[in-house]
């Protein structure tokens, strides 16, 4: 671990070769998130684990606000937030063809990871997670890491810099918002 976090320092200075090193001691865990994610697509997906990973990386690689990466726990949260992106323009994309026709919302329980979720829910999940990052940006960023990189609450409290009492709060707060957000459309 500690090699890791010595890794993600030297890519926030920007040090092109350091994705080169960093990516084959991350690789396991970012592909079993990333296979955890492509499993509740529906079949006949065409993005692999692999893919998204990769693309992943790529992106997170090129950011431009590398150096706040102080530890394991951001990298994966900013690889999380890759993946989510990734995945809501494939949804969007799949859907831009569908406009018009009767999209639903869901209750935020029924997007429980391990269920299988369709496009449209993802997009609406997106639409109301944009919303509560809004109204409260640590809520939001919780439900964004928990959703798409499966930390637990008490590691998001590490990343985000709060005591574990103030990430429950959060937690229990977002999950109340996005309840009632995705019932009042559906």
């Amino acid at each position: 671990m500690a090699e890791v976090t010595q890794l993600i320092a030297e890519l926030g200075l920007g040090d092109p070769a350091t994705t080169e090193k960093l990516l084959p001691l991350v690789y396991e865990e970012l592909r079993k998130l990333a296979a955890v994610r492509l499993a509740d697509e529906k079949p006949g997906q065409t993005l692999q684990a692999t893919g998204l990973v990769h693309e992943a990386v790529l992106r997170i690689s090129k950011a431009k606000n590398l150096q706040f990466w102080s530890h394991r726990g951001h990298f994966f949260a900013a690889a999380a937030h890759a993946m989510r992106r990734i995945l809501i323009e494939k949804a969007r994309s799949k859907n831009c063809e569908m406009r018009g026709k009767d999209w639903r919302r869901v209750d935020f329980d029924a997007l429980d990871p391990i269920s299988s979720v369709t496009p449209d829910q993802l997009v609406a999940l997106d639409e109301a997670l944009s919303k509560l990052s809004e109204i409260d940006p640590i809520a939001g960023k919780m439900v964004e890491i928990r959703y798409f990189s499966g930390l637990s609450v008490s590691e998001i409290a590490q990343v985000l810099g709060v005591s574990t009492a103030t990430a429950y709060r959060h937690w229990e707060y977002a999950r109340a918002w996005l309840h009632s957000e995705l019932l009042e459309d559906s």
